[in-house]
């Protein structure tokens, strides 16, 4: 993955637990801390001055292209762009006509790198958008997640359509990181848990390891966890592919992405009729120490393992305990 994409390579970091890196200090100009007060102060004002005039080039379509590839470099040194961006006239506007305008070329499949790149730049400039306190619950009343989810049921997997469907994963990894119930209602309300699963199936590691952090949050939220075990059709289509992943695994172990996959069973397990499916549906590989040595520098996700067992196990014991006891009222 290192010739991913400025916009991706910014972005795969939210979902790891690689803490950001701060940029190197400038040691203080001559003159005392008042001196370098103002002088930072004046290179603040500078760089949201040069932020303010590429957000007005994005509704330049000579000068768009550029303005997406700068904007989605230096995101991370402008405070607070994503309501600078949002409350711009028609530069919202210009971010979704970069993305439908790629929809011809999804089916058939004919996206090009370059065009490829471009609304990747675009996404990331959404993801900022999604991720701001002050902005996500505008970008959710608009639907504009709706817009990303064509890209999300695509299934070519050749690299320009692979960076398209790990940057909208992270459009919607940006909304779920912060635990809000109201950004997990309205996933519900869409179609994201099978859009997810697809990923899960068929993506790259990275894609399938975003796609389960996604997944995750969902069940994480009380919400989810509902959502997911009210039918035995949700809770089976989650567990199957789960189980499928954990196959995959043993052949190609990660221990990133498998750190999310039993967050996820570990949280099916605190639903009493989920932790009873567990029972049968739970990887064997999961039980037989098939990966400890992929776990063996990860003591949570050794917890975490650990405690699902003992959810499981606890939950056979349960009801052996039950069937004896209805045994005794029979034979008595």
């Amino acid at each position: 993955m290192a010739n991913l994409p400025s916009s991706l390579s910014l972005s795969a970091s939210s979902f790891g637990n690689i803490p950001a890196m701060s940029a190197p200090q400038s040691p203080s100009p001559v003159g005392g801390a008042a001196g370098g007060g103002v002088g930072g102060q004046a290179a603040k004002e500078k760089k949201m001055l040069g932020a303010e005039q590429l957000v007005l080039d994005l509704c330049d379509p000579d000068l768009r292209e550029n303005a997406l590839l700068d904007l989605s470099k230096k995101r991370e040194i402008f405070q607070d762009l994503a309501p600078l961006l949002w409350n711009s006239f028609g530069t919202i506007a210009a971010l979704l006509q970069e993305i439908v305008s790629i929809y011809p070329a999804l089916s058939p499949p004919t996206l090009t790198p370059s065009a490829s790149n471009r609304v990747c730049n675009a996404l990331a400039l959404l993801q900022c958008v999604a991720s701001h306190p002050d902005t996500r619950i505008l970008f959710l009343n608009a639907h504009i997640p709706l817009y990303l989810y064509p890209f999300l049921n695509t299934t070519s997997k050749t690299r320009p359509f692979e960076y398209l469907r790990l940057t909208s994963l992270g459009v919607i990894g940006a909304l779920v990181k912060v635990d809000d119930t109201d950004v997990i209602s309205f996933l519900l309300q869409t179609e994201i848990i099978p859009l997810c699963l697809r990923t899960m199936e068929m993506g790259s590691e990275l894609s399938k390891t975003v796609a389960t952090f996604i997944v995750q949050k969902i069940l994480l939220d009380d919400v989810g966890l509902r959502y997911i075990c009210a039918t035995a059709e949700r809770f089976f289509a989650v567990g199957s592919v789960l189980a499928n992943m954990v196959v995959s695994l043993a052949e190609q172990p990660s221990t990133r992405l498998l750190k999310h996959i039993i967050r996820c069973y570990l949280r099916l397990s605190d639903n009493p009729r989920a932790c009873a499916a567990l029972q049968s549906c739970l990887p064997e590989m999961l039980k037989d120490g098939t990966f400890n040595s992929c776990l063996r520098d990860d003591p949570a996700t050794r917890r975490w393992l650990s405690q699902l067992l003992s959810n499981v196990n606890s939950t056979i014991s349960a009801a052996q305990g039950g069937m004896d006891h209805l045994m005794n009222i029979l034979l008595c």
